[in-house]
């Protein structure tokens, strides 16, 4: 399943606001192997989605938008850049509508099968981060190393409400709670690839856990 045979792959996968996103950046870093953050492929469709007026009804052109990307990902200082069609959509991707419109693409089949080449094309030597929702159970089934990151939706919310106060913007704290329960749901329930850690995968609830205790203890199990 993977594009290089001596690539290392280590998925990370979870619901949203595990802390999959900062770990796996982390993990690549420690490890000097390549990053793959796959929920920004699906921010990306959804952005790109938006820009060209696409409705998420019609699969067929989602489909297209997914299979077309112009996308790259430039190493920076401070993780990674997003380029979109030449332009930086580092921030715009994490936008809260387009975070939300992403897990309703990512349910789209059409779009899943899109992407899941695309996504298996990063493993390359010496190693592979690969950060999602379906990593070890469908995009990388073969993976040497799978975890499952999860928290509360509580503590989810806490640590997203924290973020966006940070970022000068007015959010409501239960709304979050709310939402992130319903993308939970979406994502577990959804047809293809279903939101479900893999049936050998490293299990780690980070709900009272610092990100440097679950990045040692990831590191640790790597080690063995």
């Amino acid at each position: 399943m993977c594009s290089d045979s001596n690539s290392t792959i280590v998925t990370v996968d979870g619901p949203s606001g595990a802390g999959k996103g900062t770990l796996s950046q982390l993990l690549a870093q420690r490890l000097g192997y390549r990053l793959l953050d796959s929920g920004a492929l699906y921010r990306l469709v959804a952005l790109a989605s938006i820009n060209k007026a696409i409705s998420v009804e019609n699969a067929s052109a989602l489909r297209d938008c997914a299979s077309t990307l112009d996308v790259e990902f430039a190493p920076a200082d401070d993780g990674v850049t997003v380029i979109l069609e030449g332009r930086d959509v580092t921030a715009a991707i994490r936008q809260e509508h387009v975070s939300m419109r992403a897990s309703v693409v990512a349910a789209v089949d059409a779009v899943r099968t899109a992407l899941l080449q695309r996504q298996r094309d990063f493993a390359v030597a010496p190693g592979l981060v690969a950060d999602g929702r379906d990593m070890g159970t469908t995009v990388f089934p073969a993976a040497q190393h799978k975890f499952y990151l999860t928290a509360s939706a509580e503590a989810r919310a806490q640590r997203r409400y924290q973020q966006l106060l940070g970022r000068g913007e007015s959010v409501d704290l239960a709304a979050l709670v709310a939402d992130i329960q319903a993308r939970d749901q979406r994502d577990q329930s959804r047809a293809t690839s279903p939101l479900r850690p893999a049936q050998d995968a490293h299990i780690v609830d980070s709900t009272e856990m610092s990100i440097a205790q679950v990045l040692e203890h990831m590191i640790d199990i790597i080690s063995v």
